[in-house]
């Protein structure tokens, strides 16, 4: 190449471009040209520079273990700095690739130095350009980092942590957000780390490497100025921040003047910044910097300018995930407190998982750091270390199977109650059904006829207030329900028939009430309490209602909507002091099968099951109507979710219960059947003797008695109506609701009546036994003093009357004084029962 062209190129190519011509000639002349090698050391750093190289052709790079490698490219020059300030080589520089380079030794460039200086001069103006400008730009940095350095977000706290379907969509609607730059709202109760949300769009953008800064809105001055900066004055955080990100926070909370402000900046990205007083608004400027709206309310000004909006689900739906919240808590909170590992009980996961969480991650993070903070040995966090406040759902229970693991064994082993129930109650019935058929008739020589008049009723209503509905688990009438459908499976294969549940919620409970009805009239006209095969044709009459209809549909749809047993034991379980539920925060978050409702295989502690014979979630049951402790659930479940809690007497009626008509019937029927049981009481009291030789009139009065106990409450109804009308500020409860105060009365005054029989009647079961096959003997006989009878019926009907009015309070959650004409209504219908039952 020539001179000429060597000055050409140089001047085109390359720095040296600013010499004059004459100096610039003196270079190209002593420019030598060398080819190099891959991998040759062009300069070293911490050495002397052996001269001047100008990369024509190839590739060379600087290489150091700070700074990075950076390459050249053709026209570069090479070890200039150092020549001319006559310091040592800052940097390393090698060849990647055999390159062609131009080469003035160290000598020549001193020589050409000396006769030319205005290359000297050249140069050192232009490094003073560069300190100037270097200067400004460090002094506004400076400046924009003294106006972020107060809301500088250094980094995200943390992921989104989780394996649930919400935590996996929310990872994916934040990964969405970081791809682009448009603004966006994140919404969400309190607690839910929405910030670091914000946070993780930010640093997964392509703008990570700039600021990220977090401003709470109600800090905001009202006129703006420390956001949009001031004209002609301090810049605000929108051009401090350049092209970072801005996070709004609880812009719920915005000054009502930045609103519109704050709008315009969404849809149009510009902004004004603030005059000084009496001065003209000055123009509108760009934004450059990623807006990120935080809000726990809806702002409707903001909502629509923003274009995307990002739900965070509350933990309450994200029960799965917090297990895996608490493991990240815990290694946090021990690695502060340089702990080793913590474990946390099963135990205390789920009763976790039972609860709510108002105040979501940050409560249950509070809630971590306490049972650490708590723990006095060993590894292992346990449930009593754990204690979130309880939902009214979870007030005073205490879970039995927890307190008595014996409990627990029992219920989950093969004696309940599929050993009793094939093993005994199946035969015991059919001996039963024979001595009442065959045997002798009446209830003094019958001790079939005696156990189910004298000892069953008794007991049965005894136990409701213990153990609910517990009869319905060894129930013989679906015992052979059972038998009747796995024989028809056997003989007939196939599907059986779907329960019509919409028509079986509407009708079924009126046809179990009008059955019901029918036994009563039945039991009264026809004398069933001392007529053993009449007894027995009732029993078979329910029996054949169980094995008919268990042909038919799968699982128990009789003992569900249709059996007038089921549904009195339904009712009166409401009053017990015992129930059976599941954490539905548990179920929610590790269930994925729903074996204890569907049924299915083994899987993990949890047995193989054909599911709920009731079609009963244990999760979702709201009162023990529909739940016949068969304990199914339990065995089924693998996540130790069920609870049998020990609980407050009916204390669902006024908390989860849910009235229904036919139910508020069946109750006033059986207060009826009180007195239609007593009829000879009541015709001896009143002195007046009706006649009941024709059947056709003692069913009709059957009918009247039935409904005698309605009288009261539907007038006490109509007086609570006709107070509000003269006070309209006493506005009563639905009679609906109202009713259910009446049960406590209504299971005392049937309880009341059957103790003469229990009492009286059942202590001679021994003379009774013998009686049946014929013998007879000195046997003992257990018979209460009547006086001790009177007693027990008078305390229980006083126990009932009380519980009336006190649940009648708490249904109606108002004034006494308001309700004064239920309360009279119950006081009404206990001093009759007393009248009737105990004779004064």
């Amino acid at each position: 190449m020539t001179v000429s062209n060597s000055v050409t190129w140089l001047q085109e190519n390359t720095s040296l471009g600013l010499l004059s011509p004459a100096s610039l000639a003196a270079v190209a002349a002593a420019i030598e040209e060398r080819t190099l090698p891959a991998g040759k050391t062009l300069a070293e750093a911490g050495a002397a520079a052996d001269g001047l190289y100008i990369l024509l052709e190839g590739q060379i790079e600087t290489q150091g273990p700070i700074s990075g490698n950076v390459g050249f490219l053709p026209g570069a020059i090479i070890n200039l700095e150092a020549l001319l300030l006559e310091q040592l080589v800052e940097k390393t520089v090698v060849t990647l690739s055999e390159a062609r380079t131009g080469f003035v030794s160290a000598e020549q460039v001193q020589v050409i130095l000396n006769r030319h200086p205005d290359i000297l001069q050249t140069f050192t103006r232009q490094l003073l350009e560069a300190f100037r400008r270097l200067s400004s730009e460090l002094d506004y940095e400076q400046e924009r980092q003294v106006i972020l350095r107060p809301y500088l977000v250094a980094k995200a706290k943390r992921g989104v942590i989780g394996k649930s379907r919400y935590a996996v969509r929310l990872r994916q609607q934040v990964r969405d957000c970081s791809s682009h730059r448009e603004p966006v709202l994140i919404f969400g109760e309190p607690g839910l780390e929405k910030d670091n949300l914000a946070a993780l769009i930010h640093f997964g953008s392509a703008e990570r490497r700039e600021s990220i800064v977090r401003i709470d809105c109600s800090k905001l001055q009202a006129n703006g100025a420390d956001l949009f900066g001031r004209a002609g004055g301090k810049p605000g955080l929108l051009e401090a921040l350049g092209r970072g990100t801005l996070i709004l926070n609880n812009t719920q909370d915005l000054p009502k003047e930045l609103v519109g402000a704050i709008a315009t900046l969404l849809r149009t990205q510009t902004y004004r910044p603030v005059p000084r007083p009496e001065e003209p608004q000055p123009s509108e400027k760009t934004s450059q910097a990623r807006l990120i709206l935080i809000s726990e309310k809806a702002t409707p000004a903001l909502d629509g300018a923003v274009a995307h909006i990002l739900k965070v689900p509350p933990l309450r739906v994200r029960k799965a995930d917090i297990s895996d919240q608490i493991d990240y808590y815990l290694n946090l909170v021990c690695r502060q407190r340089r702990m080793g590992r913590v474990r946390v009980s099963p135990e205390a996961i789920r009763r976790l998982q039972a609860y709510d969480f108002p105040n979501n991650l940050r409560e249950l993070e509070n809630l971590v750091e306490r049972a650490v903070a708590q723990m006095v040995t060993g590894g292992t966090i346990t449930e009593e270390l754990i204690w979130p406040s309880q939902s009214k759902k979870k007030q005073f229970r205490l879970n039995l199977l927890n307190a008595y693991p014996q409990l627990r064994r029992f219920l989950r082993s093969p004696w309940w109650p599929d050993r009793i129930n094939y093993g005994f109650t199946l035969w015991v019935f059919a001996l039963v059904i024979g001595l009442l058929f065959w045997g002798p008739q009446t209830r003094d020589r019958n001790v079939a006829l005696l156990v189910f008049w004298a000892w069953w009723w008794p007991l049965v209503l005894l136990g409701f207030p213990f153990v609910g509905r517990l009869w319905c688990a060894v129930c013989p009438f679906m015992i052979y329900g059972e038998v009747t459908q796995k024989l028809s499976q056997w003989l007939f294969p196939g599907k059986l028939r779907r329960w019509p549940r919409q028509q079986a919620e509407r009708w079924g409970g009126w046809f179990l009430f009008g059955l019901f009805a029918l036994i009563l009239i039945w039991e009264e006209v026809w004398h069933l309490e001392n007529s053993a095969y009449l007894s027995a044709c009732l029993l078979l009459l329910i029996t054949a209602g169980a094995m008919i209809f268990s042909a038919l549909f799968e699982r128990r749809f009789w003992c569900r909507y249709l059996c007038p047993i089921g549904g009195m034991n339904g009712l009166f379980a409401k009053l017990s002091m015992t129930e059976l539920r599941a954490q539905q925060g548990t179920c929610s978050a590790e269930c994925t099968t729903y074996q204890c409702y569907k049924g299915g295989p083994q899987k993990g502690e949890g047995q193989e099951t054909n599911g709920c014979p009731l079609y009963s979630h244990p999760a979702q049951l709201e009162d023990n109507r529909d739940c016949v402790l068969c304990m199914t659930c339990l065995k089924a479940c693998p996540h130790r979710s069920v609870e049998v809690n020990l609980r407050p007497p009916g204390i669902e009626l006024w908390t989860t219960h849910v009235p229904r008509s036919y139910e508020v019937a069946l109750m006033f029927l059986l207060l009826g059947a009180v007195y239609l049981h007593r009829l000879p009481e009541l015709q001896a009291r009143l002195g007046y003797t009706w006649d009941l030789s024709a059947q056709g009139g003692h069913a009709l009065l059957s009918v009247g008695l039935l409904g005698v106990g309605a009288i009261a409450p539907l007038l006490a109804q109509l007086m609570l109506k006709l107070q509000h009308r003269l006070r309209p500020a006493c506005k009563p409860r639905p009679f609906l609701t109202l009713a259910y105060g009446y049960l406590p009365l209504v299971w005392a005054a049937n309880l009341a009546h059957y103790l003469r029989l229990g009492l009286d009647e059942g202590g001679r079961v021994l003379p009774v036994s013998l009686a049946t096959v014929g013998l007879s003997g000195n046997l003992p006989v257990w018979v209460a003093h009547p006086a001790v009878i009177a007693f027990l019926q008078g305390a229980t009907l006083l126990l009932g009357l009380l519980l009336a009015v006190w649940f009648t309070q708490k249904i109606a959650r108002q004034p006494l004084r308001q309700l004064w004409p239920q309360h009279v209504s119950i006081f009404a219908l206990g001093v009759s029962l007393w009248w009737l039952i105990l004779g004064f």
